[in-house]
């Protein structure tokens, strides 16, 4: 019902989710109440402080159901608390499985410590070895998986899609390589995804594929029986609410995710998205604002989206319809992301490649704020995907492509731009303000509509 009512509200003068974004006005007048609006945001904006709080989730890892998770929630916590939010800390269950895994090529063993997909079932499987770069569904073909061991690598859609993926063509097993060089420790597979799926290095998978082009190999998969290890990963919900006389109903989120990889200290990804939540928290709770804005950061994102998808499953219907936007930050301060991309690189992928309200605004906003459209493209792999599946407009921000520090132990604050942190703020701020203050929606001759850009579509590898 919420939705609807703001699709009509935004058709009357707002925004379109056509990619165009439409004013009421003429374009003089309407950039000059823009921009002023925007200014009670984005002129508050401290890159400082969000270094600030890179420089301190950084100085550990924070890998899901380590001290190091739970040192970052609690600070994280402490951080909505202090600004006198309704703060949860959500805890969900993960779990990690100890099994005695065994690759062989030919009659020779991989070598190394090859692992099991969390969920991998047991068993032994021997059958020729098939490349099937990152079972895409274009890339899987029953004719050359069925019967074969899958050689997948890792990247642009999630582990159980491309298992499922190649299940599907009837392939007896999964052996999953790395697409960057941060070890084997990734992956999940599914509840009836009941064949052996096995993680090992990008070095190892590499020299498969090269081995591949010059002749057929047998593989042999054994994945021993797993004894399951539970542990406990966070979500941090915190809700700024409207006084209850302004309040329209609806609900937009802006969320991060505070874990990071193994052994990596994830200041860019995502300590510099988490630090942009708790910034753009700090301004708004002293902004009016007539719509609840929640602020989220979750576990376990490099794990496949655990938290995000916990969070979303917990939802009551009744707040699903009401929410209207999804912002996702992930890896918005990378020094060396984006080469030479205009705007540093800073693109909105969406999980169907389409554009929506996120979008808009967020191209609306660059034009203001730094003379950019910003462009949109197709990705999944970040937490705006549980989101868009519940059908909410949804859209992650990010530098692409990534930096070579990527999932790597030298994800440092020294590689952390402050002009980009600044300027992703910036821009997300501008956007959710446009959506969350009192004169949107609002009268229909009301000079508070953004102006009008267009914006494209980039097909950009994220790494």
């Amino acid at each position: 019902m919420y939705r609807k009512s703001l699709t009509v509200l935004l058709a009357a003068g707002m925004v379109l989710s056509t990619g165009t974004v439409f004013a009421q006005t003429s374009g003089a007048i309407n950039a000059q109440s823009d921009t002023a609006f925007d200014n009670k945001v984005i002129k508050k904006i401290s890159a400082d402080n969000m270094y600030n709080t890179i420089a301190y989730l950084s100085e550990q890892p924070r890998a899901a159901g380590t001290e190091g998770e739970l040192r970052a929630v609690k600070y994280i916590e402490s951080q909505f608390k202090s600004l006198g939010f309704e703060t949860k800390v959500q805890p969900f269950p993960i779990y990690d499985t100890v099994q005695n895994v065994k690759v062989k090529i030919g009659d020779s063993d991989l070598g190394g410590t090859p692992r099991a997909l969390s969920g991998s079932i047991s068993g032994k499987v021997t059958a020729e070895l098939v490349n099937v770069g990152k079972a895409k569904p274009e890339e899987v073909g029953e004719e050359n998986v069925s019967g074969k061991i899958a050689l997948v690598e890792r990247g642009d859609i999630t582990f159980v899609e491309k298992v499922q993926n190649v299940l599907n063509k009837g392939a007896v097993g999964v052996l999953m390589y790395n697409n960057s060089p941060s070890g084997n420790n990734f992956g999940q597979v599914s509840a009836g995804q009941n064949i052996p799926a096995v993680a090992i290095t990008q070095a190892q998978g590499l020299e498969l594929v090269e081995q591949l082009k010059t002749k057929q190999i047998t593989s042999t998969l054994e994945v021993g029986k797993a004894e399951r290890i539970e542990k406990t990963s966070y979500n941090v919900i915190a809700s700024l609410k409207p006084k209850a006389n302004k309040d329209n109903g609806q609900i937009v989120t802006v969320g991060a995710h505070h874990d990071s990889v193994p052994g990596g200290p994830g200041a860019n990804d995502d300590a510099s998205g988490v630090s942009a939540v708790l910034e753009l928290a700090r301004i708004l709770a002293k902004t009016p604002i007539d719509t609840e804005v929640r602020f989220l950061t979750f576990g376990s994102e490099e794990r496949g989206l655990v938290g995000s998808s916990f969070y979303a499953d917990s939802l009551p219907k009744e707040d699903v319809d009401r929410m209207v936007a999804h912002f996702q930050m992930d890896m918005i301060g990378g020094r060396d992301a984006g080469e030479d991309n205009p705007a540093g690189g800073l693109i909105m992928y969406t999980i169907d490649g389409m554009k929506n309200l996120v979008t808009d605004l967020g191209s609306s906003a660059g034009a203001r704020t730094m003379d950019v459209a910003i462009p949109y493209g197709q990705l999944g792999r970040s937490d705006h995907q549980p989101f868009h599946e519940l059908g909410i407009p949804s859209a992650l921000f990010i530098h692409s492509p990534v930096e070579p520090w990527y999932h790597q132990p030298t994800d440092t604050l020294d590689k952390i731009s402050k002009e980009k942190l600044q300027q992703a703020a910036e821009i997300v701020g501008a956007s959710v303000y446009q959506i969350a203050r009192p004169e949107t929606p609002a009268l229909t001759n009301a000079r508070v509509a953004p102006g009008t850009v267009d914006y494209d579509f980039d097909d950009r590898p994220v790494d």
